[in-house]
């Protein structure tokens, strides 16, 4: 979705979309452009980092940037303008771009200011000033906290009001994750400066004050707006431990992972099974003409065989609705590939794959591996799945009790394939085999027809001929 504002004829404004299914924020990662660079239309400008995955952001129309509202490793809420362009270079009336917060004397910006002033916003590299770290209350003297005031305004989050000589009144503005980081640091968050909008306390503020409160206890009389500031603090801590803050894809995986594993009642199956056959088969298709171009492994026969595993049980493929108190049957496949990348787990999905022959899913296989690895992924691709396979196995893992991707009813959990003593037509002999675990929502799937889901691609695995007896 692209948002942009504009604000006269010559200036126009992009906002921070929602770039997944109803985000409310994200990070920006890296500006691509600097004030004073021409951009095009569709010209990507920026990186950030939802919930969900890493996003380009192309910026919507033609002109010199003029001004970028926040520097790297900032988290900005949809609907923020995050860059301001010229569309109209060299027209006689442009304001000057504002200058940096540290070419910006205080006294520029007085505490006392008509509330109607539209703010001055400051340009890329804002990231230095004081407001990505504040002072505890009663850790600096009284021109520090005019000074927090001052780069609050000069920052464009509000009216700079005199703060020095005003007690926090009431309840401290703040939304239930920022209060839940505030008491995981031991931030008290009445000492918390606010620089969001009508005073609220953002993620930012938590962070700024934990860091000064690291130093505090060994020394009383430090001055925190002295101290040189990282751009984006990546930890807290000292020593013996270090705090990350939980953002971005962590902590959707935290609170997804959470929410289906205390929601779901899962169900966990296991059956260890002969794959030799499998492993030739996947051989064979290497050295086959119709395969040439794709990659062909072992994970490919695997989600082939729960395919067709879903096919035969077609009441596995559901989703339950809460509200309506429904069971939901899913007449396509959206299958989830769950994914380790730099940002964390993400789980992208192939669209259709009920539909696609082996060659066509092995392209797809490939493609979305691929672009998990380049963090490429995007909130559209992770939407909308409907089983998963996670492949434990690449990590010598013999199996595991995955939890449900939220929204869906069952995950197989694929070991690793190791040679071991097996009994084969009456002898003992090393074959291929591994061990696979399904867990399920048990208030749509039965014991039964989980178990016949489990025990069918296991028999495909074993005959991998069942591919074309079955299908």
């Amino acid at each position: 979705m692209t948002t942009m504002t504009q604000t006269s004829a010559r200036f126009r404004e992009f906002k921070m979309p929602d770039v997944g299914e109803g985000l409310t924020e994200a990070e920006i990662l890296k500006w691509f452009v600097q004030p004073g660079d021409t951009v095009t239309d569709g010209q990507v400008v920026c990186e950030v980092e939802t919930a969900k995955a890493a996003v380009e952001l192309p910026i919507p129309f033609d002109g010199v940037v003029h001004e970028l509202r926040f520097a790297e490793g900032t988290t900005v809420d949809v609907g923020e303008v995050i860059i301001t362009v010229d569309v109209a270079p060299g027209s006689e009336d442009a304001p000057a771009p504002a200058a940096a917060p540290a070419q910006e004397p205080v006294e520029a910006a007085p505490a006392e200011e008509p509330k109607g002033r539209t703010p001055v916003l400051v340009g890329y590299g804002v990231a230095e000033s004081s407001t990505k770290r504040r002072p505890r209350k009663g850790a600096a003297p009284e021109a520090a906290a005019v000074a927090a005031a001052v780069q609050a305004e000069l920052n464009g989050h509000g009216s700079a009001a005199p703060v020095a000589d005003a007690p926090p009144v009431g309840r401290p503005l703040a939304k239930p994750p920022v209060r839940k980081l505030a008491k995981d640091l031991g931030i008290d968050l009445a000492t918390v400066v606010p620089t969001g909008k009508d005073g609220i306390i953002t993620r930012e503020d938590v962070h700024a004050a934990a860091a000064p409160a690291a130093s505090a206890a060994a020394s009383e009389v430090a001055e925190p707006v002295a101290v040189s500031v990282p751009e984006t603090p990546a930890t807290v801590g000292s020593a013996r431990e270090t705090r990350i803050p939980v953002k971005g894809v962590r902590k959707a995986i935290a609170q997804a992972m959470v929410g289906s594993a205390f929601t779901a009642p899962h169900v966990t199956e296991f059956v260890t099974v002969d794959v030799t056959r499998t492993m030739k088969l996947v051989a064979e298709l290497k050295e086959d003409k119709e395969m040439a171009g794709v990659r062909v492994n072992p994970l490919l026969i695997i989600a082939k065989a729960l395919l067709v595993a879903i096919k035969r049980n077609p009441e596995v493929n559901a989703a339950w609705d809460e509200a309506n108190q429904e069971i939901v049957q899913k007449h396509y496949v959206n299958l989830g590939i769950a994914a380790a990348t730099p940002r964390g787990l993400i789980v992208p999905n192939i669209k259709d794959a009920h539909d696609k022959t082996l060659p066509q899913l092995a392209a797809a296989l490939g493609e979305l591996v691929a672009t998990a690895r380049d963090g490429k992924t995007s909130p559209a691709a992770m939407a909308g799945g409907t089983v998963t396979i996670t492949n434990v196995g690449v990590f010598g893992v013999d199996t595991g009790t995955p939890i449900l991707n939220p929204g869906e009813s069952a995950i197989l959990a694929v070991g690793a394939i190791k040679l071991q003593p097996w009994v084969h037509k009456g002898k003992v002999k090393p074959r291929q085999v591994t061990t696979l675990a399904l867990s399920f929502d048990h208030r749509l799937v039965d014991g039964e027809l989980g178990s016949k889901v489990l025990a069918d691609v296991a028999a495909i695995l074993e005959q991998p001929k069942r591919l074309i007896t079955w299908a």
